[in-house]
């Protein structure tokens, strides 16, 4: 998203810009690299952002670092245009905003035994938990797929993700029953174990205990960057203080010592006053629609007021969630390649995805290569629904070097190649057999052309050389 990358942010803004007045824009891309889509702006954001998150995790000025987090990943967000469509950005967008009401005031708070949560941010980060699972279980359902319907769901789960690991390997081959019983699991996790948040405190205490593997599991099988963490850590919510007296010691915490004048005294008193009327409307926005839009998952557009969903949609603090609705029912890759004359064609490696048969699958979660995890959302669709690929290989004709950080390796560091194309391969985990046989992971198929052939002449501009026949259907 850098000025020299494949989708980048300051075109981005300056098509905002002509849409929208001085004011709707900043609604519409609340971002502050409105100031400047530079390089060098872009990664000062990053390092305050790490800044923050480093000082968050040693509890410094808890609320204030949150701040800063929140403002640079709403940023990020806002201007990466495809490369921040996911749910999962959404989710912790939400969790970020939350945990501003959650948090406790103060330099160094401790535990926050003297400023306890507000219990409404307490149970919007234990809705958002709820949601996330029971929202992923409605649209199971809703969606009307089969293989869901016939409990087949995750035959090829660990094989067709974004990125499988190795271990999901091996838990593909485990005997059709085990997977006949985790796709009956999930549903029944997602849309009934789930409620056990509205009961006593046991019942709670069970719910973490079942929902905490399972999300572990998760997380070893599949690559969802940062989405399972995140969910792990909600989950925790679930427990309370006393389940964690046998190991945390509660030290004396400095009280509180009204100082001052009666002035000063009335002016703190008048801003915790405002501070709390505007916590209190902000959180009843974001209770009002995430309720809302839950209830109209399963009753449609209800005659409610919309002015709020529209209103906080920009910022994706109140969102509906709903993961796996249909299964993808193979695993397909595009790859890039280069060539001087037009035969013989060389593979731009990737870091990541599925690529040598030989390289096992990586674990890479929580981190999220977004240009290889676009790739894969691509390959489901054509060319013209994705323009990142023609817009990659037009970075990759003038060795763009922005793009190729993006891979592996170049191999064309020589000089750009004269030719680039995007190719379509199928692929499949080997058998037992075949990998005890040729070590291969993988065994794949060529499909075909994916994006038009691109040549760059002798005079730098670039043209079509071929376009792709229309592909057979791959979802």
């Amino acid at each position: 998203m850098g000025p020299a990358g494949i989708l980048p942010a300051g075109r981005y803004l300056e098509a905002v810009a002509q849409s929208f007045g001085p004011w709707t824009r900043l609604w519409f891309a609340p971002t502050l690299l409105w100031v400047g889509s530079g390089s060098h702006v872009l990664m000062a954001m990053c390092w305050i952002g790490l800044a923050a998150s480093l000082l968050l995790t040693i509890n410094v000025w808890p609320r204030a670092m949150l701040l800063i987090c929140f403002a640079c990943f709403l940023s990020f967000v806002s201007a990466a245009q495809d490369f921040s469509g996911y749910q999962s950005d959404g989710m912790l967008l939400e969790a970020g905003f939350l945990a501003l009401f959650f948090a406790p005031p103060g330099w160094r708070p401790g535990l926050g035994y003297s400023h306890p949560p507000s219990r409404a941010s307490l149970f919007l980060l234990q809705w958002e938990w709820f949601r996330i699972y029971f929202e992923s279980g409605l649209v199971k359902l809703l969606s009307g797929d089969q293989e869901w319907r016939h409990l087949t769901a995750m035959d090829e789960y660990y094989q067709n993700g974004p990125l499988p690991t190795w271990i999901g390997w091996y838990v593909e081959h485990l005997p059709h029953w085990f997977h006949v019983a985790t796709a009956f699991s999930t549903l029944a996790l997602e849309l009934a174990i789930v409620w056990m948040l509205f009961l006593p405190r046991r019942w709670r205490i069970v719910c973490f205990l079942i929902v905490t593997p399972w999300e572990v599991a998760v997380i070893f099988t599949a690559n969802y960057c940062f989405l399972n963490y995140l969910v792990l850590s909600l989950g925790f919510l679930l427990l309370d203080d006393r389940f964690f007296q046998r190991w945390v010691r509660r030290n004396a915490e400095p009280q509180d010592v009204e100082a001052g004048t009666e002035a000063k005294k009335a002016a703190w008193r008048l801003v915790s006053d405002f501070g709390l009327a505007v916590s209190a409307v902000l959180l009843s926005l974001v209770g009002y629609v995430t309720t809302v839009e839950l209830v109209s998952m399963v009753f449609g557009r209800l005659p409610l007021p919309m002015q709020p969903i529209t209103m906080l949609e920009p910022f994706r603090i109140a969102n509906q969630y709903g993961l796996f609705a249909v299964m993808t029912r193979g695993r397909y890759e595009i790859e890039f390649q280069g060539s001087n004359d037009g035969h013989a064609w060389v593979a731009y490696p990737f870091r990541f995805k599925p690529q040598a048969l030989d390289r096992a699958p990586g674990i890479y979660a929580p981190y999220q290569p977004r240009f290889e995890w676009n790739l894969w959302f691509a390959s489901l669709g054509s060319w013209q629904q994705n323009p990142l690929v023609p817009r990659t290989e037009e970075r990759l004709l003038v060795n763009g070097p922005d793009v190729l950080a993006l891979f592996a390796g170049n191999p064309f560091a020589g000089g750009a190649p004269r030719q680039v194309r995007a190719v379509l391969w199928q692929y499949w985990f080997t058998s037992i057999p075949q990998k005890r046989m040729t070590g291969h992971w993988w065994t794949r198929r060529l499909i075909g052309l994916y994006a038009p052939v691109l040549e760059r002449d002798d005079q730098g501009k670039v043209g079509i050389v071929a376009m792709p026949d229309p592909l057979p259907p791959h979802d």
